[in-house]
């Protein structure tokens, strides 16, 4: 009974606030432990991550395609905490991880707040909402794609692990151009096709002679382009301008890459 008082004293703000402080002392607690328990410790905060923001978005969501929103806190707290441990082990390079991380997450908070509401009724802010959880998309993947490529191991062991983490970050990304509490067919089929794009891309990389950041820098460009133009086509906004400046980014990405090649042997 006190609990359940308590649980309706607090706001959802105040959940946000909770949702972020415990995660971020969490991430914090990580480094004390020992490094072959690193990441199971990082594993763990995921899935704490989902339990937290499915009690500060509990009025929201559903037995329904709102449950989507819970990937990308999982997966911006997984990505973060594996890029946290390829940094130098220095109070200036992972302080300010640790900065962002707590934004990234309290973002995420009112991101999906907004999202899975948006699904009920019309919300003022649920362009901006898009918006930022496309940014946070694409830093997802940026620092997933970073981890997958630091680690070299074998071509097909890495599209594998590229394909894991792009399917369901495409797939929440593209649900949350339309809003439907119901799944679609075009998600599904949508999101399998950029994954296998990115897959695709990734075995051509392997035999490129590019550093670990540029790699990951252009995966993310894909990513960008692919999921941009998709996100059009749901909304049914994909015209030809659209099209016309979501390739000259991939275009002028590209390039760039191939004048950053080191092509010497």
């Amino acid at each position: 009974m006190f609990i359940q008082m308590l649980y309706l004293m607090i706001t959802k703000r105040q959940k946000f606030v909770v949702t972020t402080i415990l995660l971020t002392l969490g991430f914090t607690s990580i480094n004390f432990l020992e490094q072959h328990q690193r990441f199971w410790g990082i594993g763990l905060l995921a899935i704490c991550s989902i339990v937290l923001f499915i009690w500060s978005l509990r009025e929201g969501l559903g037995k329904n395609a709102t449950l989507l929103t819970l990937i990308l806190p999982a997966f911006f707290t997984l990505a973060v905490g594996l890029f946290w441990f390829l940094l130098p082990s220095s109070i200036f390079t992972r302080a300010p991880v640790l900065i962002v991380y707590a934004i990234g997450i309290y973002s995420l908070s009112l991101t999906a707040n907004i999202l899975t509401v948006s699904t009920i009724r019309t919300i003022a802010l649920s362009r901006a909402a898009k918006s930022v959880g496309f940014v946070l998309t694409l830093l997802t993947l940026f620092l997933l794609y970073d981890v997958i490529l630091s680690f070299r191991a074998t071509v097909l062991m890495s599209s594998l692990a590229m394909g894991l983490v792009s399917f369901p970050l495409f797939l929440q990304g593209l649900w949350s151009s339309k809003l439907q509490a119901a799944f679609s067919n075009e998600l599904i089929i949508y999101s399998f096709l950029f994954t296998y794009v990115i897959s695709s891309i990734y075995a051509l990389l392997c035999f490129w002679p590019i550093s670990v950041a540029t790699g990951s820098i252009f995966l993310t460009s894909v990513s960008y382009v692919t999921l941009g133009l998709g996100q059009s086509k749901l909304e049914e906004r994909l015209f030809k301008q659209t099209v016309r400046e979501y390739l000259i980014v991939g275009i002028l990405v590209f390039l760039t890459m191939l004048f950053v090649s080191s092509w010497r042997t």
